[in-house]
């Protein structure tokens, strides 16, 4: 849901005006933020005046883009130490090997260094910056240098390495700043960090890679000694939820590995192509191409056909296909990481046999990586054949470690995933899967069996068969033991690359969609007791819509409360707030957090009024006004005076136009009448050319109920001018209220002031039947300006409301309302983790908007585009 400021335009969304806006914002916060736009300035001036960055990018080792006379003045490392240059722990954070690597390290500059400044000043900001590039300088440069003595290849060429860079200092200050943020942003940010810079490391394995790690062990340092009072304050185990949100994201950094290692592998310049401790997991997860001038040189030698054969496989190996299957094992443990944050014990199992997988992978490639050296040269692109290969106790050690902590993680943690999908979710899940094994299987056997002359050489059907399971591994495992034939081009080609690729894409998007996939039961007992807290206390005026369709209901221990709810992406959405006895309701908000938990959902209510959202943000969570509820107060109305002009003209005219209000419930109604009101409403749905919105605004599904009151207008004829269907509100068993929910006028008809005139009738009818008051529903894309602090997120959720304004129009519908003098209540919604909003915001809409088609999506945004 979305909101608008009611004083301000509502037609068009203007553009340039937010354009504008957001351009002021960002020259403000750029001016209170001197140190960080000094250090961007500074960077790409010396850059600019020394050359630094006449190279896009570089991702060999020790070949930086800066001019070589240039880096032995200003890097860091062990020899520069040894010479005397004292300046270089400073200086090495003032250049960057090239003009990607200067983009990169702007774009995290700003992304820190504005925050920072706004959350530690300018002084402080500029005291950790500098601090942080020595710091992490020295302690890594020292570090590494004592521990090359030891021998290890890694180590020993990380000692002859040269470092230029600005990130170490920037790590270093994003760690520091976590110790002024909240305990839940500070858990996530510290091990986000240490995560990336870690995985960086041992993957990347450069020199600088190793100083961002000690960046950030002297960013958590520097914090600790500064603000350790703050740190010690409030510290609390994490929540249920919280804690598969860390296990998640650990479980997702050591997958990136492989992808960034992919990433150095194809020349990309976000990474080196594996030099650190966990090489052994590139040829496990990528196939590097071989050099084309390389290759013609050895299929030139008729001796070397064995090698020809294998570099031809390798740069097979690198087509779109392929590359689909070199990352399926990284984007599995993804998946894996996704079923973890909520909670689901499959992606539990998943992670640890994928994990236990990747520990038995590297113990045969260490195997392999250790027969000789001319052995590994073959089967492991890129390796230095100058190592030497007895003294690699990391690179051998290091991919068998690193799983192996991550499944003792899975099983000291095991007892957070205990969330199942339903049972027909697997099933199905499963028969995907075999289908799709059978009809990739059968269609390459079938195309390669056809085309076997474009293989070299020509294969049998047996021999195709029995080669059939390497087509579904990722290619290092055809690498590593040397295809027996190969496909030269056409449909061979086609087969031989996307048979496992198209597997693996479905294996994926099944996982994501059973992770995703809520189990939830309709309990018709469930929706009776419901009703029943319902009638006995409603709470507000939306109660009502708790009992439409596709609601599901929470109830407390005691049964004295209850929430109506659906699951809508892992987001529970609340119809409302808690239905039954107020006095019940903190404990309601209490135990559906932990019921969400448990379930491995983001808990969100919806449409709560004030006295709810207080409660719930005295328990912590965070709250945003959605909508603007109307009541009409009945007891003393009168619509007299100038304010009421506009509802007297339409009383006045219906009944010069012969035109009557006539009360009826839709399933009690007169077939006529009923098919007037389905075709004034799809009049109106084919009228707006977009679907007609749900979940908290009913249609014609919803009024087709008895105890929903409809007021219909209708002339001499019987012909309908328009209808409006009204929902109880309830106390101790008594309709004390109702609100308006259906609303709907002929297009035809001529006389417009019809909605004016229901209203008005309805309300006269209510007060006369002892009603205490009217409500006008909420206005869910709207909201009064009361003159409150607006918030960032309250300024995104105007500009949404003004560019959907001239599709749904409820930002004018609040401007209608207003003809009626109500009291304007706001409502909000309710959320726990700020961090959820976008996958909030995705839910709201697809409650909104469950039958949404492409075609309509398509129009929706070219609608807006327009505006």
């Amino acid at each position: 849901m979305t909101a608008a400021v009611l004083d301000q335009p509502t037609t068009v969304l203007d553009k340039r005006a937010v354009v504008q806006h957001n351009a002021r914002r960002a020259l403000a916060l750029l001016r209170q933020s001197p140190v960080t736009v000094g250090l961007v300035v500074a960077l790409w001036g010396l850059g600019a005046f020394t050359h630094a960055w006449s190279v896009w990018s570089n991702n060999t080792e020790n070949s930086p883009g800066m001019p070589h006379g240039l880096v032995s003045k200003v890097a860091i490392g062990t020899s520069q130490l040894e010479r005397g240059f004292w300046w270089t722990p400073f200086t090495a954070g003032l250049w960057n090997v090239s003009l990607a690597a200067y983009m990169v390290a702007t774009l995290f500059t700003l992304a820190v260094g504005v925050p920072a400044e706004r959350l530690l000043g300018p002084r402080r900001t500029a005291l950790f910056l500098a601090a942080g590039q020595v710091l992490s300088s020295l302690l890594g440069v020292g570090t590494v240098a004592l521990l090359s003595r030891t021998g290890d290849s890694w180590l020993t060429n990380l000692d002859k390495e040269l470092a230029v860079g600005t990130t170490p200092a920037l790590v270093c200050l994003a760690v520091v700043m976590t110790f002024k943020l909240s305990a839940l942003w500070r858990r996530r940010l510290r091990l986000l960090m240490f995560s990336g810079v870690v995985v960086f490391a041992l993957y990347s394995g450069t020199l600088l890679d190793v100083l961002r790690v000690f960046g950030a062990v002297t960013g958590l340092l520097l914090g600790w000694l500064l603000y350790r009072s703050e740190a010690r304050a409030a510290v609390s185990p994490p929540s249920r939820s919280e804690s598969r949100v860390l296990v998640g994201t650990v479980v997702a950094a050591t997958a990136f590995g492989p992808l960034l290692t992919l990433l150095g592998s194809t020349g990309a310049w976000l990474a080196y192509p594996g030099y650190g401790p966990l090489r052994i997991l590139q040829s496990l997860f990528a196939s590097p191409a071989e050099d084309s001038e390389r290759m013609r040189q050895i299929c030139a030698d008729p001796g070397l056909s064995e090698a020809c054969r294998l570099a031809v496989s390798q740069t097979l190996g690198t087509g779109v296909g392929s590359a689909i299957t070199s990352v399926g094992p990284a984007l599995l443990l993804l998946a894996a990481a996704v079923g973890l944050r909520r909670g689901r014990r499959f992606a539990w199992w998943l992670a640890l046999l994928l994990n236990a997988a990747l520990v038995a992978g590297s113990a045969w490639f260490a195997v392999l990586w250790t027969r000789d050296a001319a052995d590994a040269g073959s089967v492991v692109h890129d390796v230095d054949d100058t190592y030497s290969f007895a003294h690699d106790t990391l690179i051998l050690v290091a991919p068998i470690v690193v799983p192996c902590l991550m499944i003792a993680l899975l099983l000291f943690t095991r007892p957070l995933f205990t969330v199942t999908a339903p049972r027909a979710t697997y099933l199905r899940l499963g028969l995907g899967l075999a289908a799709t094994a059978v009809l990739t299987a059968g269609g390459y056997l079938l195309v390669a069996y056809w085309e076997r002359k474009e293989f070299d050489p020509a294969p049998d059907f047996a021999r195709l068969l029995a080669d059939l399971p390497t087509r579904y591994l990722p290619p290092a495992y055809e690498l590593a033991h040397s295809a027996k034939f190969l496909p030269n081009s056409g449909l061979a080609l086609l087969a031989w690359e996307f048979c496992g690729a198209v597997f693996w894409v479905m294996l994926l998007a099944g996982l994501l969609i059973s992770f995703w996939r809520a189990s939830v039961v309709v309990d018709d007992v469930a929706r009776t007791r419901a009703r029943e807290l319902m009638v006995a206390n409603s709470g507000s005026s939306l109660a009502y819509m708790s009992t439409w369709p596709g609601n599901v209901y929470w109830f407390t221990d005691d049964g004295r409360a209850a929430f109506a709810y659906r699951v809508v992406a892992a987001v529970a959405l609340t119809t409302g707030g808690p239905l039954g006895d107020p006095g019940a309701q903190g404990d309601a908000i209490r135990g559906f957090g932990r019921f969400c938990d448990r379930n491995g959902w983001t808990a969100c209510m919806y449409s709560v009024t004030e006295d709810v959202r207080d409660l719930a943000l005295e328990l912590g969570w965070h709250a945003v006004q959605v909508a603007e509820d109307t009541v009409i107060p009945l007891a003393e109305l009168e619509f007299k005076g100038k304010k009421w002009q506009d509802i007297r003209t339409a009383l006045n005219k219906a009944a010069k136009e012969g035109i009557r209000a006539e009360w009826t419930s839709y399933p009690e109604a007169p077939l006529s009448i009923r098919d007037q009101v389905r075709v004034i409403s799809e009049e109106w749905v084919a009228d707006k050319g977009m679907p007609e919105m749900g979940w908290t605004l009913g249609g014609l599904d919803e009024l087709d109920d008895p105890t929903v009151r409809c007021l219909i207008a209708v002339d001499e004829q019987w012909i309908v001018h328009g209808i409006t269907s009204w929902l109880p509100v309830y106390r101790d068993g008594h309709a004390v209220g109702w609100t308006l929910d259906f609303m709907r006028r002929r297009g035809s008809s001529p006389f417009k002031g019809v909605m004016e005139f229901l209203i008005a009738s309805a309300a006269q009818t209510f007060r006369e039947e002892g009603a205490e008051f009217l409500s006008l529903s909420g206005a869910p894309l709207a909201r009064l300006a009361r003159g409150q602090e607006v918030t960032a997120l309250d300024r995104i959720l105007d500009v949404t409301g003004k560019a959907l304004e001239p599709v749904y129009g409820f930002r004018s519908l609040l401007s209608f309302k207003a003809k009626f003098q109500p009291e304007y209540r706001p409502l909000y919604m309710a959320y726990r983790d700020p961090s959820t909003l976008p996958a909030i915001g995705n839910a709201i809409s697809r409650a909104y908007l469950p039958h949404l088609t492409a075609r309509q999506g398509i129009r929706l945004a070219r609608r807006l585009a327009r505006r």
